[in-house]
């Protein structure tokens, strides 16, 4: 049995991998809408209740803020420090309204950020590749 090389594929198995993203997405809303539901329910009960409200806000305060301040510490290190600051930031707009506002901000600019930086990476290959290649050929000392 050899391997098709010929860039040909086969129709039913090149639909494999979009039938399982498709699948996925599918099982990924199912849970997503579960989840919604429970967590709804579950919220209402919490706001229901005035001192349980406050403990609950001030443990999403804590999380949230810690998760944040984690982020910005790590943001000078190599990896995924202004990530970690905006999952704290979308921890704490779950419950503050003023975090809700930042992290949109704080999204919009990390979304203009990375489009300027593919920008300038394409301008740059693109510039790679207009260049000439040389080859440089040093003759050989006779023996």
């Amino acid at each position: 049995m050899s391997a098709n090389t010929s860039g040909e594929g086969n129709a039913a198995h090149d639909d494999v991998p979009t039938a399982a993203k498709n699948l996925g997405k599918a099982v990924g809303r199912s849970i997503g809408r579960t989840a919604t539901r429970a967590a709804k329910g579950t919220r209402e009960r919490i706001r229901s209740n005035p001192t349980t409200d406050r403990v609950y806000r001030a443990g999403v305060g804590v999380v949230g803020g810690g998760t944040v301040a984690l982020g910005v510490v790590m943001i000078p290190l190599p990896g995924p420090g202004a990530l970690v600051a905006l999952g704290g930031l979308g921890i704490l707009s779950t419950e503050f309204e003023g975090a809700k506002v930042a992290r949109v901000k704080a999204t919009a600019a990390a979304k203009k950020a990375a489009g300027v930086a593919k920008d300038a990476r394409d301008r740059r290959r693109a510039h790679k590749a207009e260049e000439p290649t040389v080859i440089v050929v040093h003759p050989t000392e006779p023996a």
